[in-house]
């Protein structure tokens, strides 16, 4: 089965770069490509804003987001404006962002747009589930693995990982990297009945009893785990971590008696700000992470090329990580010359 013939398959999917230039984009807009010629209805959006022509950290050229009549998208105000096609507005926000009221619309002709949508979770969600209600069959998430964004790429139900050069030069560096993410993306799902009252909790350490129910172990702060680490395993051995886990964290889970019977709750594997060698150290250790969402990893897409100039080869970069990673791994822009 294709790529394109698989991203069909799901309700929605979120492209996600690991670092600038790692080809996010690029995938992006051969899976749109792809779903017009196959004519199927998508929708798409972006967390933060995706599809200038310069990137505004490293000023190098990034390729633009062309969208096809008949496509939905969700953009603020200020960059709908400045679109290079014609649309029809379904819809705006009366809540406004930092760049104005979120619009959604239907584009009338092929063209540019600038992506800039929501940035809380809650908000991608209610984004995703409007653009379905007017017709889009797949809504593709423009994402990345920042922590500048409150909203999730975990949120939808399946995933493509952009990686590449830009994010190491180094081979062997880059392939350990991208398996640390694809070991995250296999974290398995935790086996509890209200994890969508858990996902709603936004603050907070929590314990979690034998029949499921959390209790707020009332530590402020992951800075503070360490000082009050006597509260944790008062109601089993269970723990919830709302927002993000850090070196930190696993390392006083990693150093108590329990930590062999310790189950890490997470959100999704997005909360992981750790390092591989705090995760490696925390599991062999015997304690477990297991998270609320686990979206299906559909392909890894690479890009060879870095903004340094230096480029790997694309077969040798796609063998590596085939040795180590079992999802396909595709060089989108040589699928899309092969195409042409």
């Amino acid at each position: 089965m294709s790529l394109i013939e698989e991203v069909s398959r799901y309700k929605s999917v979120a492209v996600v770069g690991m670092e600038k230039n790692t080809g996010k984009t690029e995938c992006l807009n051969y899976v749109l490509r792809g779903c017009s010629r196959i004519g199927h209805t998508v929708g798409v959006t972006s967390i933060g804003i995706d599809g200038e022509t310069c990137d505004q950290v490293t000023r190098t050229a990034k390729p633009e987001i062309t969208l096809t009549a008949g496509t939905l998208f969700s953009t603020s105000e200020k960059f709908y404006h400045t679109r290079r096609l014609t649309a029809e507005i379904e819809s705006l926000t009366a809540w406004q962002t930092a760049l104005g009221r979120l619009v959604t619309a239907r584009a009338v002709t092929t063209g540019k747009v600038i992506l800039s949508g929501p940035v809380a979770t809650g908000l991608l969600r209610d984004v995703i589930a409007e653009l379905h209600t007017l017709g889009a069959r797949t809504v593709l998430v423009d994402g990345a693995l920042s922590r500048k964004s409150l909203a999730s790429p975990a949120i939808t139900d399946a995933m493509i990982l952009a990686t590449g050069a830009a994010l190491s030069t180094n081979l062997p560096e880059l392939v350990r990297q991208t398996r640390f993410v694809y070991d995250l993306l296999q974290l398995p799902t935790a086996d509890i009945p209200n994890a969508t009252q858990l996902a709603r909790i936004e603050q907070g350490i929590w314990a979690i009893t034998e029949d499921g129910t959390p209790v707020d172990l009332e530590i402020p702060s992951a800075l503070l785990l360490q000082q009050q680490k006597e509260r944790l395993y008062r109601h089993g051995h269970r723990i919830f971590v709302s927002g993000a886990v850090s070196d930190k964290i696993l390392e006083t889970l990693r150093m108590q008696p329990e930590a062999n019977r310790t189950e890490l709750i997470i959100k999704d594997f997005t909360r992981v700000f750790a390092t591989p060698q705090a995760v490696r150290a925390y599991l062999q250790k015997g304690g477990r992470i297991t998270v609320l969402h686990q979206p299906k990893l559909l392909a890894i897409s690479i890009n060879p090329w870095s903004p340094s100039g230096y480029t790997l080869h694309s077969d040798k970069l796609r063998e590596a990580l085939a040795e180590v990673i079992n999802v396909p791994i595709v060089d989108v822009r040589q699928q899309s010359e092969e195409m042409e």
